[in-house]
């Protein structure tokens, strides 16, 4: 199983406000590195994804760990904690992190590089799950979501592949990717030890006909099973 000792604690000083969450954030964002720091090649991908039973108390997070070359599955978890923080926007973290830190832990080995579902530093203070996810493991992470949370992007044209910048305050912090025909794009960002151009490139290694990636689809699959 993967050891989290050295992950320490993800909320460092956080009061438990949601003002002390979003300063947090802030000093969080400044240690995001966004250099290539994967192992090539890679040998495995983690996907990891959130759901939520008994009407939201308990929080549910997958992982499925691929074989980065055939993205067949090897081995996939699931960690159950109590929910201890309603939804709040740009603090998704912050509610699920302790759940997908779990469900590392289960792993019987360190992923070469994550995939979360949601954001990387598409993100108002550039820490959304992925790159907080990323920040607090150390390991390599990328952020694939459904949605957008900030910024703004050009439609990407409609053949798979296509994609467009997203710009928030001036900056490109994602790419808006076409993974399938007649499907919405999804928000792709790095998180932690991955540059823009990178998480675009491993996102679309990892396609397999569907809308999502193969390693959050999985995961995803997993956490809303129930």
């Amino acid at each position: 199983m993967v050891g989290l000792a050295s992950v320490g604690n993800p909320f460092p000083g956080w009061d438990g406000s949601f003002a002390g969450a979003r300063t947090l954030q802030e000093s969080l964002a400044a240690q995001v590195s966004l250099a290539d720091g994967f192992r090539i090649p890679l040998r495995t991908i983690a996907g990891f994804d959130v759901g939520f039973e008994d009407q939201g108390q308990t929080t549910r997070a997958a992982v499925v760990l691929l074989d980065a070359s055939t993205l067949q599955p090897l081995e996939s978890h699931l960690a159950r904690t109590p929910t201890s923080m309603p939804y709040v926007p740009g603090l998704l973290s912050f509610r699920e992190l302790p759940a997908l830190l779990q469900a590392l832990a289960a792993l019987s080995r360190t992923p070469d590089l994550v995939m979360v579902d949601g954001k990387g530093i598409a993100h108002p203070r550039r820490l959304g799950i992925a790159a907080h996810f990323g920040v607090a493991t150390g390991l390599p992470s990328i952020g694939v979501a459904k949605t957008l949370l900030s910024g703004h992007f050009d439609e990407p044209g409609p053949a798979p592949g296509d994609h467009s910048a997203i710009i928030h305050r001036g900056e490109t912090v994602g790419h808006a990717l076409r993974s399938k025909a007649r499907c919405r794009p999804l928000i792709v960002s790095p998180g932690h030890r991955v540059s823009l151009p990178g998480a675009l490139e491993l996102v679309l290694r990892c396609l397999a006909g569907y809308r999502l990636p193969e390693p959050t689809r999985l995961a995803d699959r997993l956490a809303s099973r129930r």
